[in-house]
């Protein structure tokens, strides 16, 4: 009884020490691979609230790691078939009704996509938080009842990004993304994103609903639902092509 009690303390000691040594860079690792899996298909519904109107927009999204990512649009009617391709760091857009295959060049990665409040930059670098900041961990704050990390990432200095800080909030035991904040070069709060409602996919818990939130600017909003999400399906890189984004449905 002795032994069982002593091999039992020596089980909680390891997992307490391996949480506790965890750095602020393989959170945010854990956080990343949480979301992104081997692969995987999603289906998304976008309402972009304004003011004086809402907008929805439905699209299927596959992607393969962090560099891999295609968005095929199929509503509204006259979206459908607009297929967007982000290869590492650089974004295609094939329109069918024109024909025409568009590599976004950098004076557009700023726009805002589709008229919401996520710009092509965000869709590029969304999964660059670490290779892109340097992580610090701020300390630990509770959002809607998960104990958090609250992370700080600073840009390198050779990284290309927009943002002067990025703050993370990502769960403890789950590793999930509840928050984040996008500072300018002034360091003042200009984004905020929050994320809520855990879903089971597949495998996975996940939050499936993300709010983007422009502080400065009321009653402004982009809300993102994932209906379906399933992962490691069997795709390889030459999905990811630009032929393949005249064909795919």
């Amino acid at each position: 009884m002795v032994f069982i009690f002593f091999l039992f303390s020596l089980f909680l000691k390891i997992n307490f020490t391996n949480a506790q040594d965890l750095s602020a860079l393989q959170i945010v690792q854990k956080s990343i691979n949480l979301i992104n899996g081997r692969t995987n298909f999603g289906e998304t519904e976008m309402t972009i609230v304004r003011p004086k109107y809402e907008r929805s927009v439905s699209m299927k999204t596959w992607s393969m790691g962090e560099d891999y990512f295609m968005i095929y649009i199929t509503k509204p009617a006259r979206d459908n078939g607009q297929v967007f391709l982000k290869r590492s760091k650089e974004m295609w857009n094939w329109m069918p009704t024109v024909s025409r295959m568009i590599k976004i060049p950098s004076s557009m990665m700023a726009q805002n996509w589709m008229g919401s409040d996520f710009t092509n930059d965000d869709l590029v670098k969304m999964n660059s938080l670490e290779k892109d900041y340097e992580q610090k961990i701020l300390g630990e704050e509770e959002i809607d009842g998960y104990p958090c990390y609250k992370i700080e990432l600073i840009p390198n200095p050779e990284s290309a990004v927009v943002w002067g800080k990025v703050v993370i909030w990502i769960a403890k035991e789950h590793f999930y993304q509840l928050k984040t904040e996008f500072f300018d070069e002034d360091m003042e709060i200009v984004n905020r994103i929050e994320s809520s409602e855990i879903r089971q996919f597949g495998t996975r818990k996940l939050p499936s609903k993300m709010v983007m939130i422009p502080v400065n600017r009321k009653g402004q909003r982009t809300i993102l639902l994932t209906k379906t999400l399933e992962f490691d399906i069997d795709i390889d890189q030459d999905f990811f092509s630009q032929q393949n984004m005249k064909r795919i449905r």
